[in-house]
C-alpha cells in the first residue's frame, strides 16, 4: 500500500487521465461547426468523425481491462494515456476528413485504456471509508468533465482554433504521464495458465462493435429497411439500396456473437485459464444488480446531454463558450457531488446514496422538459441543470462503488472493464433512442408548422432535411438562405422561428424519454446491495 499522502496525490492525476478522455468525447459537440466547415465535411463523414472514437471505446474497454490485470493496470494507462497525446496531435494537425476519421479511431484505442485501468487502480489504492471518498472523487470527476468538455472547447473554438481543442491534450498529458510515473504503484493480479483470451478478446469487440455500430446509427440507415436517403459504404464495399438495412444484420451479429462469447469463456473456465470476463461475476448480488442499474440509469443520463448543447447554439444563438458557460452549472453540481459523496462515505448506505442522486437527475431533467423554451432562454434551465450534476455526481461516484464493493480483487480489471462497457452501451443505447426522438420531434413538429405557414411541399422538404440532416445547425441561418431564394424576409423570420420552436419540442422529446429512462433506473436502485460474502482484503 503506498504512503497515504502520495495515495491521494496520485488520486488527483488519476482523475486528471479520466478528465482528459472523458473532456475528448464531450469536447467535439461544442467545436463541430468550426470543423465541418474547415474540412468540408459531408454528413456522412461527420457521423463517423463523431462515432468512431465512441464505437471504437466502447469495443475496448472489456478488453483494455483483462489485460490490465495481468500485465500492469499502470503501464497499460500509460500506454494509453501516451496513444491517446499522439492521436490527438494527429487530429489537431489533420486536414482531411479521413485523417480525422483515423485519428478518432486511434484517440478511441488510447481512451479505451485509460477508464477502466484508472477505476482499477483507485480500487486497488484505497481501502475502507477513504475507497468510498475516492470513488466519489472519481465518478464526480466525469460527471464534471461531461460539462466542462463543452466549455474548454467552446472557448478554444472561439478565441483560437478548434485544432487547439486536441492540441490542449500534449502538454496536460505529459504532466499527467509525469505524475503517474511519481505517485501511482504499480498494480496486478496472479495469472492462471493460458495465456492472453485473444478469441475471447476478438469476439468481444465483434459484439460490442457490432452492438453500439446499430444503436448509434439505427436512424441514419433504417432499423430495419434501407434509409433510401443514406447508405453504408466502407471503402469500394456499399450496402444494397433496397431491402433489410445493415442496422439489423449488425445486431444479428452482435447477439450470436454475445452467445459465442458466453460459451468460449465458459470453455475457458472449466479449463481453468485465463478468461477475458469471468461470468461468476455476475452471481455476485452487488455486482449483477448494479450493472443493470448502470445501464439504465445512463441511457438516461446521457443522452440529454446530446441534445442540450446542439439546443443552446442552434435555437438560443449562444456562441460555443457561451453554451459551454451555461453547462457550468451542470459541472458545479457535479463537483459539489464530489464533497457530498465524500461526507455520505460510510455514514450513509452506499445503494441509498445512488437512489438519491437518481432522484436529483429526475428533478432536473423533468424541470428542463417543462420550462425549456426559445423565449425563457437558458436561464431557467441552468438551476435544473445544477441539480442534474449533483445527481450524476452522486450516482456515478456510489453507483461505482456499490457495483465493486465484492468483486475479488483479482478480477478487479475484468469487473470495472465490464461496468464501464455496460455504461457504455446505456450510453450508446440512450443516445441513439434520445436522439431519434430529438430528431423525430423536431421533424414532425417542424413540418406542421410549415403547413400552417403554407408553405410548399417541395421547398418543406428542403427545410426539414437541412434542420434535421445539420441537427439543427442550419437553424441560424435559415432567414439568409431563404431571403437568397426571393422568400419574403417576414415569412423566412416566420420560419426560422417555426425551426427553433420544433426543434425545442424534439428537444423536450427527449428530456422526457431521458425521465422515463431514470424513473426505471431509479427503481432499479431498489435491488442494489450485496448478499455476497466479503471478499478478502488481501491485496494484488
Amino acid at each position: 500500500m503506498p504512503k497515504s499522502r502520495n495515495r491521494w496525490i496520485g488520486l488527483v492525476f488519476i482523475s486528471m487521465a479520466i478528465s482528459l478522455v472523458i473532456i475528448d468525447g464531450t469536447i467535439v459537440n461544442t467545436i463541430f461547426p468550426a470543423i465541418i466547415n474547415d474540412l468540408n465535411l459531408n454528413s456522412t463523414e461527420v457521423q463517423w468523425v463523431q462515432e468512431s472514437y465512441v464505437l471504437v471505446f466502447a469495443a475496448l474497454l472489456l478488453v483494455w481491462g483483462s489485460l490490465a490485470d495481468r500485465i500492469g493496470r499502470k503501464l497499460l494507462l500509460n500506454i494509453g494515456i501516451a496513444i491517446f497525446i499522439v492521436a490527438s496531435v494527429w487530429a489537431g494537425l489533420t486536414d482531411s476528413a479521413s485523417s480525422m476519421i483515423l485519428a478518432r479511431v486511434v484517440q478511441g484505442i488510447g481512451g479505451a485504456m485509460v477508464l477502466p485501468t484508472t477505476l482499477s487502480l483507485v480500487n486497488a489504492n484505497f481501502q475502507g471509508k477513504e475507497r468510498g471518498i475516492a470513488f466519489a472523487v472519481w465518478g464526480a470527476t466525469i460527471g464534471g468533465m461531461v460539462a466542462v468538455g463543452p466549455v474548454l472547447g467552446g472557448w478554444l473554438a472561439t478565441d483560437f482554433s478548434w485544432r487547439w481543442a486536441f492540441g490542449i491534450n500534449l502538454p496536460l498529458g505529459i504532466i499527467i504521464l509525469v505524475g503517474l510515473l511519481f505517485f501511482v504503484p504499480e498494480s496486478k493480479a496472479e495469472q492462471r495458465a493460458g495465456g492472453i483470451d485473444i478469441v475471447g478478446a476478438l469476439i468481444s469487440v465483434v459484439m460490442f462493435a457490432t452492438l453500439v455500430f446499430g444503436l448509434i446509427e439505427g436512424r441514419v440507415y433504417g432499423w430495419w429497411e434501407v434509409n433510401s436517403k443514406n447508405q453504408f459504404a466502407i471503402g469500394d464495399f456499399v450496402w444494397p439500396e433496397t431491402g433489410i438495412s445493415v442496422i439489423p444484420v449488425a445486431l444479428l451479429i452482435s447477439a450470436l456473437s454475445m452467445v459465442l462469447f458466453a460459451l468460449w469463456e465458459r470453455h475457458r473456465e472449466k479449463q481453468h485459464k485465463n478468461v477475458l470476463l469471468d461470468l461468476n461475476l455476475f452471481s455476485i448480488a452487488s455486482f449483477r444488480n448494479g450493472s443493470i442499474a448502470a445501464l439504465i440509469i445512463s441511457m438516461g443520463e446521457f443522452g440529454i446531454l446530446f441534445a442540450i448543447p446542439l439546443w443552446l447554439q442552434n435555437v438560443l444563438g449562444l456562441s460555443p463558450i457561451s453554451s459551454g458557460l451555461v453547462l457550468l452549472w451542470l459541472a458545479g453540481g457535479a463537483f459539489m457531488a464530489s464533497g457530498v459523496g465524500g461526507a455520505l462515505s460510510g455514514k450513509l448506505p452506499a445503494a441509498r446514496a445512488v437512489q438519491a442522486g437518481v432522484a436529483f437527475e429526475l428533478i432536473g431533467v423533468i424541470g428542463i422538459a417543462l420550462v425549456a423554451s426559445a423565449e425563457t432562454g437558458w436561464g431557467w434551465i441552468a438551476p435544473f441543470l445544477f441539480v442534474y450534476g449533483l445527481g450524476i455526481g452522486l450516482a456515478t461516484a456510489q453507483l461505482t462503488g456499490v457495483i465493486m464493493v465484492d468483486v475479488p480483487m483479482e478480477k478487479i480489471g475484468q469487473a470495472s472493464g465490464s461496468q464501464s462497457t455496460v455504461r457504455q452501451v446505456g450510453s450508446a443505447l440512450g443516445i441513439a433512442v434520445l436522439g431519434t426522438l430529438l430528431f423525430t420531434g423536431t421533424q414532425s413538429t417542424f413540418e406542421d408548422r410549415l403547413d400552417e405557414l403554407s408553405v410548399p411541399a417541395s421547398q418543406q422538404a428542403f427545410l426539414v432535411d437541412a434542420v434535421v440532416d445539420s441537427a439543427g445547425g442550419a437553424i441560424p441561418g435559415i432567414v439568409d438562405i431563404l431571403t437568397s431564394q426571393q422568400v419574403p424576409e417576414s415569412l423566412a423570420i416566420e420560419i426560422q422561428t417555426a425551426a427553433g420552436d420544433s426543434f425545442t419540442d424534439g428537444a423536450k422529446w427527449s428530456a422526457w424519454s431521458a425521465a422515463i429512462f431514470l424513473l426505471l433506473g431509479f427503481a432499479s436502485t431498489f435491488k442494489l446491495g450485496s448478499r455476497a460474502p466479503k471478499r478478502s482484503s488481501q491485496r494484488s
